[in-house]
């Protein structure tokens, strides 16, 4: 078996019991400047696939032990599987077959004995559709990237933090377990763009959100650029005092970065102030209100002095709300 292949030129594993059939295909392709594997049967076939990746698979139907109607069923389920192109090689031309076929995956077929020009085009023709296919997957990958990361600060975005929240609160409700949420905001941050200018802020922000971002460890916990110099933490499967542990971990990894405000109120360096919700949601019950509870600690750690995490507790008033601050 030849392992020894060119990266810009793609990969055929033939697939046939008959080895004079495979050496017609085998020449056939490599005329066209394809590379090629062979395998004897079904199985030996998954296990080359595994392996080696190949770009399409031509694939005899009628093959001792396991036909190809039943190894192209289960290329299906292995990685790459569903986006590998199957032509499947077969003297059946009945109905039944045909439809079997296009039924365990295969995307097209050419009928024994084989007209080589027809399978030329069509191999191209698959291989080309499969690297659009790619390509395709690649640019919406990257654009969901765009749409779930904050560009800045290279944490989830907003829209990211209210699908996941979401998603947890319902899945919270459901268990019965407890979720946590900090609200954390950059003390006096409009103060310190008027100072530094707003590419210092920019840099300040990824500092800090870094420093956020390092200070979890769960992969079920999330972190978001909530909004402006607002960062959020959701923490599913939290209760309070796990919530608050880390908040207290948070203002002190901020504080360590030692990043130089001179007109910062608290001490001479970037802080942050943050506040802490947590509940076990009820089914039928709005996230929104375990938002709002934090903003309302949060707006209570920034009239306390900043620079400090509060827990939100019944006594905290809801009629107000904090502005999108940064004084």
């Amino acid at each position: 078996m030849k392992t020894n292949f060119q990266k810009n030129q793609s990969l055929v594993l033939i697939v046939d019991d008959e080895p004079f059939i495979r050496t017609q295909l085998r020449l056939a392709l490599e005329r066209e400047g394809y590379q090629i594997v062979e395998a004897r049967d079904g199985r030996e076939a998954l296990i080359m696939f595994q392996q080696l990746h190949p770009q399409i698979v031509l694939m005899d139907a009628i093959m001792p032990d396991m036909d190809g109607f039943e190894c192209c069923m289960q290329l299906q389920s292995l990685d790459h599987g569903k986006y590998t192109p199957v032509l499947m090689i077969t003297g059946l031309e009945d109905q039944e077959s045909v439809d079997h076929a296009f039924d365990v995956g295969a995307v097209d077929y050419v009928t024994k004995p084989i007209h080589w020009p027809v399978l030329r085009q069509r191999v191209k023709r698959l291989i080309q559709q499969c690297q659009l296919q790619q390509q395709l997957e690649a640019a919406n990958q990257e654009l969901q990237k765009l749409v779930t990361i904050d560009g800045l600060t290279q944490v989830a975005s907003r829209r990211r933090f209210e699908e996941y929240f979401a998603q947890e609160w319902q899945r919270m409700a459901r268990e019965q377990l407890s979720l946590s949420l900090i609200l954390c905001d950059v003390d006096y941050f409009k103060s310190y763009n008027d100072t530094y200018g707003h590419r210092a802020g920019d840099r300040c922000l990824q500092k800090v959100a870094q420093a956020i971002k390092d200070s979890v460890k769960r992969p079920a916990d999330l972190v978001a650029r909530y909004g402006g110099e607002e960062f959020a933490v959701i923490l599913p499967k939290t209760e309070v005092q796990g919530a608050m542990v880390l908040a207290a971990k948070i203002c002190s990894v901020v504080r360590r970065l030692a990043i130089p405000h001179s007109n910062s109120q608290v001490s001479g360096y970037v802080t942050i102030s943050a506040g802490v919700a947590a509940d076990i949601p009820q089914p039928g019950s709005d996230f929104q209100d375990m938002i709002s509870a934090a903003d309302r600690a949060l707006y209570q750690a920034k009239i306390e002095g900043r620079d400090r995490f509060l827990q939100s507790t019944p006594q905290l008033s809801s009629n107000f709300s904090l502005p999108r601050w940064g004084a």
